[in-house]
């Protein structure tokens, strides 16, 4: 067959997003703020990571796996929340470097940064508002808030998860005997992603706010209130009766069936939520008497009889593999699911387009699971990989030499 003589179309350039035309300091490292300023950079803002001289943000190192050549490899962990951005090394113990600082935070709309607050006022940076840049937001993520008696204690998220309440949440416990199991963590980093998107939304909004008023504001997201934030329901729960919640697994307090239940083959989870579900849910499991049977006919009753209703539904699950039992509840529309390992997620994302191509870098060609955002149904490609230390100083000082003062804003 004759190839056609019509020229290839060239790939389109990635959509650069909503936020294509604002600058973002990024001062942080680890992952809440860093994850902060990549969502920014995510929707099209353009991001410069600041980072230390000796190994830049210590999360870089964070493997293994690692990913690139052995000259300039780096974590999958940092690879993960910083694409769409530039680096540029600084040290602000140095006097000079402070003052490149100060002259990019004057050029930009947007400082993320997690400092300790005590190490922040050691650096000079002691007022609120940066005062040569008044349209600024600065959004600081720190670990219990800048005005706590714990503000410059270090946290992580693994003590944030057990200080916010969540792992008493997380993991199974015997009724009746506190502390009979190991506390549990979230499997990610829970508290930091909140922070992040906590921070995010407050990011946005001040943003909003600025085009209204033409001034920016210091946005602060502590962790412990991210997380304090995240019990939701289950702290109103306390508040209404002062009863802990209990751990109950997979289980939740307030709904039953809610669960993994034991297939012939492994696992499978259901969640019923309302009466027409629990009417459906009988059917599929073929067992209508239960409807009438008073132990189970409101959910509260199913609450108060989780024990019973979880021994006999167990009988009848242990009947079915899995996959049965997943065409049987998609035939009876009941939400219910197999539990999934990471690949197979992430391969599920590939399905739906969310895997996305990184632009090639330094670490050579890589694939992401993108941000869930869509717009007009159309999801936004990373225009940058995730940056080799320093990668873009030279650059970014350049740029620095042609800017005077913040620039004007529509």
């Amino acid at each position: 067959m004759a190839r056609s003589s019509t020229p290839p179309t060239p790939p389109k350039p990635p959509r650069r997003g909503p936020l294509a035309g604002l600058r973002v300091i990024d001062a942080s490292r680890v992952l809440a703020g860093p994850y902060l300023a990549m969502l920014l950079g995510d929707l099209g803002a353009d991001v410069i990571k600041v980072e230390k001289p000796d190994g830049g943000d210590q999360s870089r190192g964070w493997g293994p796996p690692f990913v690139g050549p052995a000259e300039s490899r780096v974590s999958a962990y940092f690879v993960s929340a910083n694409r769409n951005k530039r680096s540029i090394v600084l040290d602000l113990k140095s006097p000079a470097d402070r003052q490149i600082f100060r002259k990019l935070v004057s050029t930009a709309d947007v400082l993320v940064e997690n400092f300790l607050p005590a190490e922040w006022r050691k650096l000079g940076f002691r007022s609120v508002r940066f005062p040569q840049n008044p349209r600024l937001v600065h959004a600081s993520v720190s670990g219990y808030g800048s005005e706590s008696p714990d503000a410059d204690r270090p946290a992580y998220d693994v003590i944030l998860q057990a200080e916010s309440g969540l792992m008493s949440l997380t993991g199974t416990r015997i009724e009746g005997v506190d502390g009979d199991a190991e506390p549990v963590r979230v499997g990610i980093a829970v508290i930091d992603f909140l922070s992040a998107l906590y921070g995010l939304s407050g990011t946005l909004a001040a943003l909003v706010e600025r085009g209204i008023t033409g001034k920016g504001k210091k946005v602060e997201v502590s962790m412990i209130d991210a997380g304090t934030a995240f019990l939701s329901y289950a702290a109103q729960s306390w508040l209404a009766d002062g009863r802990q919640p209990p751990a109950l697994g997979s289980r939740h307090p307030n709904l039953a069936p809610y669960q993994a239940l034991p297939a012939r083959d492994g696992w499978f989870l259901v969640g019923v939520g309302s009466p027409d579900q629990w009417h459906r849910f009988c059917q599929a499991i073929e067992q209508p008497g239960l409807e009438s049977d008073p132990r189970f006919a409101t959910n509260a009753d199913r609450v108060r009889h989780r024990a019973e209703l979880d021994e006999l539904l167990a009988g009848i699950f242990r009947q079915r593999t899995a996959a049965e039992w997943d065409r049987v509840m998609r035939e009876h529309r009941i939400p219910a699911a197999a539990p999934a390992r990471v690949g197979e997620s992430v391969e599920k994302a590939r399905e739906r387009g969310q895997l996305l191509p990184l632009p090639s870098g330094l670490y050579g060609d890589l694939f992401t699971v993108g941000a869930p955002f869509l717009f007009d149904g159309s999801r936004l490609q990373p225009f940058r990989p995730a940056p080799g230390l320093g990668e873009h100083t030279a650059e970014v000082l350049k740029e620095l030499e042609r800017l005077s003062g913040p620039r004007p804003r529509p």
